[in-house]
């Protein structure tokens, strides 16, 4: 009988708990209040992006078979932002093209954020925030406290292998401002 079912059917339980866990921890308050991060679809969408790049990053980093863990967390994703505009009152015939819009916004943040990581030169993860997360603070408080909390995230995502990343409930559990979690 449970030849049946294919690997990803096996993935598919962890990874729905990670994705879980990924969209918990991208709807701290904190990020909203300290952060600046919008409280409404395309805030949502920032955080959610942010921390799902996270989780990502880290998954390139690991062998087989994270690649296609990586696959099937994008897959979950994808999967929630449609189910958001279809609860939103997106219609069913302009669900494809605004899911294309949200495809090119996602993949342009992932290059935007991997090249900040990736770069030496000032603070291009803050500067990337200030312009995709935060555009309303001019202050650009948000975006460094969105950089410092991107940057303890990551490294505590370094200290995870794969099977800590599927299971572990505490991942995401780390000091923001005031200690709160």
């Amino acid at each position: 009988m449970f030849g049946l079912f294919g690997k990803r059917e096996v993935r598919q339980a962890p990874v729905e708990a990670l994705f879980a866990r990924v969209a918990e921890a991208s709807r701290l308050p904190a990020l909203y209040l300290d952060g600046a991060i919008a409280d409404d679809f395309e805030g949502r969408f920032e955080s959610l992006t942010l921390h799902v790049f996270l989780v990502l990053r880290r998954l390139r980093e690991l062998p087989s078979p994270a690649d296609e863990v990586a696959q099937d967390l994008v897959d979950a994703n994808f999967a929630y932002l449609e189910l958001g505009c279809r609860n939103g009152g997106v219609s069913d015939t302009a669900v494809p093209k605004r899911m294309k819009k949200i495809g090119q916004m996602f993949y342009g943040r992932v290059r935007a954020y991997e090249a900040a990581f990736a770069g030496e030169e000032g603070d291009g993860l803050t500067e990337a925030l200030a312009r995709n997360a935060t555009p309303q603070d001019a202050s650009g408080e948000g975006a460094a406290f969105l950089a410092a909390h991107a940057r303890r995230l990551q490294a505590v995502l370094e200290q995870r292998d794969l099977e800590e990343i599927l299971t572990e409930a505490t991942l995401f559990a780390i000091p923001m401002a005031g200690g709160e979690r």
